[in-house]
């Protein structure tokens, strides 16, 4: 199932790494953020060069709805509660200025990837007090918001917040172009990072700094991120002859749908839920990808499905990225990661402030996405919802495996991996990873292949 993104690009293919060599960094993954970082840094002066395991965007980048927009759910009365208001301020400003710096970049570069200034809206069918609360808090962090009552969708809302000069993109397109611009080596997976050194099996890197942008890091001590994170997963249909927002949306409500138009197409996206929980089917047994096109269908009469496709984000425990250094043992490690919803915007915010960190600038807006930031309530309660899915898929350890041929125990840390239909997979309910029905990798954090009994009879 191929992204409208994957059906009409192809990115040229590169070498792998051609044996050892040393530069002053190295980062892991040539997804957008992997790119945008090594290109900012080559702008500061600082070569880069980038790892990948597979093919430049053939991680997450490539199924992504592709929103630039600051308007991240429910969240900024939320940090201003937990963060104060200057800290909010921050994490505003980095994200507007990302979407700014995305149309400076397509512009500069004459980059054809259909970007589209456009609003972005939060919707309620249920209620207005939160959405008027998000407006209010909003505008008081700088952004042009504003609460309503009116919108394009195809039924009823009690209340829509318009967030202005937001963006839409091909992100495969602005990834094509800017990727010609770093050093990037394919088929170069990385399989152990020690101090200064980047092994893989093409060959030892060495440099005084190291960046993990590849989704979910796959080293766990120190950092301890496989605790501090989980993954999910959410779903989105390609509709034809359905009538075309100008605007995106997203709802809030507990079966709230994702809107945004992509030339002819709208793509219709929902049914978000843990990675390897209670996948393939909802409450009456209808398949996610079945409601929404039912949904569709409902909204849109006689509206066709081109294409589908799945989406996997890493969530953290109180809805923020991780970005900045990745452990205070390793001081020349910095992650990008936990990204949850909005990995366009967060992979330029990323790009940037990883540049500042590692060419020793000031960066103030650093703080509010910190991996070492001040540990909250919320994050407290998350902790404890998320230790409790783990520890229920590590004792299914010890369950009998059965006939199967693969060992249905995850190879990053041994959970019972649950079967998915819809999907034709394999998922990790502790940490996201996720295997074809041959047990191949499909996700990480997992490094390998699911191992095989050995039938031998030896």
């Amino acid at each position: 199932m191929e992204s409208v993104w994957m059906n009409d690009t192809e990115i040229r293919k590169r070498e792998a790494l051609p044996g050892d060599m040393e530069v002053p960094v190295v980062v892991i993954g040539a997804g957008l953020a992997g790119i945008l970082t090594a290109y900012y840094l080559k702008q500061a002066g600082i070569r880069a060069v980038v790892l990948e395991a597979d093919r430049i965007g053939s991680g997450q980048t490539k199924n992504t709805t592709a929103k630039i927009t600051s308007q991240h759910n429910l969240i900024y009365d939320r940090l201003i509660r937990m963060f104060g208001r200057r800290m909010a301020a921050y994490y505003a400003g980095a994200n507007e200025a990302a979407i700014g710096e995305y149309e400076r970049l397509i512009l500069e570069k004459r980059i054809d990837c259909d970007f589209v200034k456009c609003p972005a809206y939060l919707y309620s069918q249920a209620g207005t007090e939160l959405l008027k609360r998000e407006a209010e808090a909003a505008e008081a962090l700088g952004i042009k918001a504003s609460f309503g009552t009116e919108c394009e969708l195809p039924f009823t809302v009690a209340g829509v917040v318009r967030f202005e000069n937001q963006a839409r993109f091909h992100p495969l397109r602005f990834l094509e172009k800017m990727a010609e611009e770093v050093e990037v080596y394919e088929q170069t997976k990385v399989l152990k990072v020690t101090g200064k050194r980047v092994e893989t099996a093409r060959g030892c890197v060495t440099t005084e700094h190291t960046v993990f942008a590849a989704h979910f890091p796959f080293i766990n001590v120190p950092g301890y991120y496989f605790a501090r994170m989980y993954q999910e997963r959410s779903y989105v249909t390609a509709l034809e002859g359905a009538k075309l927002p100008e605007g995106m949306y997203l709802g809030i409500d507990r079966e709230g749908l994702s809107f945004r138009t992509c030339g002819n197409l709208l793509l219709l996206g929902g049914g978000s839920h843990r990675t390897g929980i209670n996948h393939g089917s909802r409450a009456g047994g209808e398949c996610r990808y079945e409601m929404l096109r039912s949904r569709g269908r409902e909204l849109y009469p006689g509206c066709r499905e081109v294409l589908r496709w799945s989406a996997q984000d890493c969530m953290t425990l109180d809805g923020l990225p991780y970005i900045g250094r990745f452990s205070r043992r390793r001081p020349g490690w910095y992650v990008a990661t936990g990204f949850g919803k909005w990995g366009m915007t967060t992979a330029m915010v990323s790009a940037r402030i990883l540049t500042a960190l590692i060419g020793g600038r000031d960066c103030p807006e650093a703080d509010i996405f910190s991996p070492q930031r001040h540990f909250t309530v919320q994050a407290a309660r998350e902790l404890a919802v998320h230790g409790a899915h783990t520890a229920k898929g590590l004792a299914k350890h010890f369950l009998p495996a059965g006939n199967r041929e693969i060992i249905p125990n995850c190879p990053h840390m041994g959970c019972r991996l649950e079967w998915n239909p819809e999907e034709e997979s394999y998922d990790c309910p502790c940490h996201g990873s996720r295997f074809d029905r041959e047990g191949h990798l499909i996700d990480g954090p997992a490094q390998t292949d699911c191992e095989r009994h050995d039938n031998s009879g030896v």
